[in-house]
This record gives C-alpha cells, structure tokens and sequence, in this order.
C-alpha cells in the first residue's frame, strides 16, 4: 500500500508548498522510491482553464489533456512522476462530482453535507491516483493556508486519512514562515507558533515544521520552535532562500529531511545520493562557461508566474549549453507604445511565448519582424507562432492587414483561424485542444534535425490554428512548414531556412522540460543565440 505525505502550509501564501512537495519527491526518488504528487486547490473553479494568468499564474497541461495548477510543472520538473487529470483535485470538481451522484440518486434518503460527503470524496480522489500510479509514496500539498475557510474540507478530510491509514502510512510536513525583523536584527517564530496552533485545532498534529525563512534558524531557535509546536528538534527544517529553487533538494538532505521521513514511514530504501543533481544542474548553474540574453515578448509579464513553465525551460536550455541566462522581459502593449529598437536592440535571442486576445498582439507581431529581419534566433510558442504567420503574410507575402479571426473576424487574409471542431462549441471550460498529440516531422528541416527523430509527441492549448488555405503561398516566399499532426493534417511547426534560427511551434514545448533532460527546442535555441553572440 502507498504511504502519504500531506504538505499544508501556514501564515502566508506563496510560501513554496509546491517546491517543497516536490523537492521531497527528489529526495525519496534519489533512494530508489516511486513517487507521485497531488495538488488539491482550494477554488471553485473546476480547473484554472478559464481563469486571468493575473489571477492564477501560468495553466499548466498534462499528456491527457488537463488544465491544472503550474505546481504540477514543479512536480513533473523535480520528479518522474507522470501526472494526469486525476493529480490535481479542486473544490469546483469535487462539488461537481457530488452534486451529479445526488442527481442521479446515489444518496437516495440521505442529506448530502460537507461531513461524511464532500471529504470522502476527496479521500476517494485521493486513494484512487495511489491506486491507479501504484507508487511507493503519494505526496499531497493543500493549497491555500490553514485557516482559509475554502481550505477546510481538505483539512479534514486528510485528518480523517491519517486516522485510517495509521501512523507508519502517513506524515504531515507544514510549511510556514519565520520572518526576520531587520530593524530588530531578530527571527520571529510566533507566526509559526500560530499557524501549527491553528493546524492542531481542527486536528492534525504536523510530524515536520519547514520553516521559510532569510536567515538559517539557530540550533536554539529550531529547539523554541519544538518545544512550542510539540515536535522533535530535529523534526524542525530549515529552509532558507536560495538562489535557484533547484538547491532545495540538496539543502533538505543536508538537513536530513530524507532519513527522518524514512523514520517516520518505516520506508525501505536503497542507498541513493544527490550527486547527479548537483553535478548537472547545480554546477551548471552556479559556474557556467558563458552568458547569453534571451528576450521574452509577453502580455503577462508583470506576473512572474504567467510564463513559469517557459522561463523554467529556458533555464533548462541555458543548462544544457553551460551557459546563464540572463532574461530580459517585454511586455509586447510597451512595444506598441515605444517602439521595438528601445526593447530588443542588443538581444541575442527572442521568444514568444503564447496567450489570448486581442491585447498587446501587435507588439508581438513586432518582436517576430525584428528578429526576422536581424537575424536574431526567434522560437514562437503558441500564439507566438500565430504571430510569426502573421507577420510573414502581412510583410513577406504581401497580404496587407493579414491577421487571426480571434483578433479580426473580418479580415480578408485570415493566417490564423478558429479550428473547424471549435466553431461549435460554446462552453469555454476544458474545450480547446488539450493534451498530447503526434506531430509528423519533415526530414531535412531543422525541427527533424533538433529532435533527431520523425515521430513526437507536445502537449497543446488553443482553439485556433495555421489555416490550410494560405499554406501554398507561405511556403512559395521561403516559410517551410516541418511539423504536421497528421490525423488532421493541421500545421505544428514552421521554419525559415533563411534565417540562422526562426522556429515556431503550435503546442508548448516548455511543459517537458527538465533541468536534467532540456527539451531540446529550448537547448537548440539557446545554442543558436549563443553562436549569433561569437
């Protein structure tokens, strides 16, 4: 039977639940464990499909066509885990589930509440993903902070696991904050008192305190802190900030968090080590041979985790070529406003990445020319694709206002249209196209060269596509299209052989990346803005 760690977190959000979940998941894996991680979100959203980037950050997809949360890029980046649908339970589909099961008369008699009704089905959620994944360990973060009204039936329905399942089956990790009071030169531990004060309250006791903090917790203040939340001094981590998120599996080992959940579970494990890690990640990133500055042009980029999963694989390319990126982020409205010269003179390399409407779209439009005409390597994403049709319509083929029908229903070169399948739909919720599909690639092309291979499969999110009917005069001014998903026989990636690096792609490249195993569009990107820098 899996054995379940609950991550919750306290005080504040944004404390790093999800890295923490999945820097545990690294460590148990080092050992020779089998992991998989669950998100459970608060909201009432069925998924976070229809939701602002403002409001959310970045929606990350799964191979089986999911919408979720962007920590499940977090456990797919540190892990092998493979998640799907099931990984990521919100409180929109667990009333969603109920409420169609009282529909249909399944609990004929009896009054539907939140207490044995929503939390068994959340456990019933929760089994079924360690039932279907059969790993060693299910680890399963709880979004929100304790105390939020919305986060309570999760709360509660983990209590009640943990009294099911029995001690050897299952630990708690509460993550929470300990702030440093500069003007007092001292460490706070009273919010971490409250929060652990408030997780005993509604019942669970936690079996480990990660403690977020800037200044490295003194052996006395780690002993204040059991001593005042009941836990073992050694049961109390450190987690001070850090450079780049990817140290956080080497410090948790340094502090031993791996053999005390192994205690805790009566885990039986394999010797394993780090070694790899920080051989290939963390000494890449931290003494690179060179430096190179990639441009991103987006409409979200006030918001660091609009584009979480694009400027993670960035990282990622920059460390399959030794190398440190240095991000320059545009916003594509400054663009329209100031111009293109002031923004990407000096760049070596332009990605676009994708996005909906109108907004901001010509100064995306703009990036794509700039680097066309420069000679700067440009990799389009998505909608950074669309854009890149656009502009070679409108300025190399000569189809003046050229546009997508999302942004112009009304034009009369229509590049980019709505897909025949969509044009019917009406529901905006988990109705574009999800998930993973098979791309054909073009032998001879540079896409056939970067994944040595003729046959791949990407993951995908949007409604509209490369229409067919402009296809023969894009290609007769030089643009190759090299990437077709054959069922449809709908245009995946494009090209100019002109240019030292013009690759554009419909789907998102950047959700099978990983610091170990770069997706090697982002490696070949990279590489070319560094060759265009010699």
């Amino acid at each position: 039977m899996s054995k379940y760690i609950f991550v919750t977190g306290g005080v504040v959000s944004s404390l790093g639940k999800g890295i923490t979940a999945s820097s545990v998941g690294k460590l148990l894996e080092a050992k020779g464990l089998t992991v998989t991680l669950i998100k459970c979100d608060p909201y009432i959203n069925v998924d976070p499909g229809t939701m602002n980037p403002y409001q959310h950050g970045e929606v990350y997809v799964t191979d089986d066509g999911a919408e979720a949360d962007l920590d499940l890029g977090h456990y797919e980046r540190f892990t092998n885990a493979k998640v799907t649908k099931d990984n990521n339970i919100t409180t929109g589909k667990i009333y969603y589930s109920v409420i169609c099961k009282e529909r249909k008369g399944d609990y004929l008699g009896k009054t539907v509440q939140i207490i044995p009704h929503i939390t068994n089905e959340i456990k019933h959620c929760i089994k079924k993903v360690a039932l279907d994944q059969k790993v060693d360990v299910v680890l399963v973060e709880i979004g929100g902070t304790v105390g939020d009204i919305e986060s309570l039936p999760f709360l509660e329905a983990i209590r009640q696991l943990r009294l099911e399942l029995g001690r050897d089956y299952a630990a708690n990790i509460h993550v929470t904050l300990v702030p440093y009071i500069k003007s007092a030169g001292e460490i706070k531990t009273k919010p971490t008192q409250h929060s652990v004060a408030a997780l005993r309250q509604i019942g669970i006791i936690p079996d480990i305190i990660v403690c977020r903090t800037e200044k490295a917790l003194t052996k006395e203040t780690k002993e204040k802190i059991a001593l005042f939340c009941n836990v073992e001094a050694e049961s109390v981590i450190n987690a001070v900030d850090v450079k780049t998120i990817y140290e956080i599996p080497v410090s948790f080992k340094k502090e031993g968090l791996d053999l005390l959940l192994a205690r805790l579970l009566n885990l039986k494990y394999q010797g394993g080590s780090l070694s790899d890690w920080e051989q290939n990640v963390l000494k890449r990133i931290k003494s690179p041979s060179h430096t190179v500055e990639i441009a991103v042009v987006g409409k979200y980029i006030a918001l660091q985790d609009a584009y979480k999963s694009i400027y993670e694989a960035l990282v990622h390319g920059a460390l399959g070529n030794d190398t440190r990126l240095v991000l320059k982020k545009i916003d594509s409205e400054d663009i329209e406003k100031h111009g293109i010269e002031k923004y990407l003179k000096g760049v070596k390399g332009v990605l676009v990445p994708g996005g909906f409407g109108n907004r901001g779209i010509e100064g995306k439009i703009a990036a794509a020319k700039f680097a066309r005409e420069n000679n700067i390597p440009y990799f389009g994403i998505c909608l950074g694709m669309q854009t890149a049709v656009i502009e070679f319509a409108r300025n190399v083929c000569g189809f003046k206002n050229a546009n997508s029908t999302e942004f112009d229903k009304d034009t009369k070169y229509p590049i980019v249209s709505l897909l025949e399948e969509q044009k019917k739909i009406q529901d905006k919720g988990a109705t574009m196209r999800l998930g993973a599909y098979e791309c054909r690639l073009k032998k001879g092309t540079r896409a056939y060269e970067v994944y040595r291979k003729e046959k791949i499969s990407e993951r995908h999110r949007h409604r509209y596509e490369f229409n067919n009917s402009f296809r023969e005069a894009l290609q007769k001014k030089g643009m190759i299209l090299s990437g077709i998903y054959p069922k449809k026989d709908l245009v995946e990636i494009i090209e100019l052989n002109s240019h030292p690096w013009f690759v554009a792609c419909q789907f998102h490249p950047e959700f099978q990346s990983k610091p170990e195993k770069p997706h090697p569009l982002f490696k070949s990107f990279i590489k070319a803005a560094l060759s265009v820098q010699k």
